[in-house]
């Protein structure tokens, strides 16, 4: 049995080089490359009006904890449904499902930790005349 151990990773070792979208920046904190074998888990900060594109992430379910900012969160087959919110939220986004993120101020970050369970960057863009941006 081999011997296991905790990692801490602290800002400065964050890896920026993941995919990133135009007004979206992320960087991942655990990941492969820190010894994770199933999950990512990273911060992503938006500009101010960013809206990214409809898309969902395959097989993959993804949890948002927001930080800061405020946001509208659109999902369904044709974004008919949305919900605003603001710091200390929390977002559980199912496999499959299409869905919209929207940074709501218009001079503020939007600011929140994202994990994957999934080490794989699964984006599915789905086009909607409803939705404008790029995707995340």
């Amino acid at each position: 049995m081999s011997e296991q151990h905790v990692r801490i990773i602290r800002p400065h070792e964050r890896d920026g080089t993941t995919a990133q979208t135009p007004g979206m920046q992320r960087v991942a904190a655990i990941s492969a490359g820190t010894g994770s074998q199933s999950i990512w888990m990273g911060e992503v900060v938006t500009e101010p009006g960013f809206a990214s594109g409809a898309h969902h992430h395959g097989e993959v379910e993804s949890a948002i904890y927001v930080l800061s900012g405020t946001y509208r969160f659109r999902w369904g087959a044709q974004l008919e449904h949305s919900a605003e919110g603001s710091a200390g939220d929390y977002i559980l986004v199912p496999p499959h499902v299409v869905h919209q993120e929207i940074n709501a101020s218009a001079t503020e970050r939007l600011v929140f930790i994202l994990s994957r369970a999934s080490q794989e960057n699964v984006v599915v863009n789905v086009e909607l005349p409803e939705a404008t941006g790029g995707a995340s």
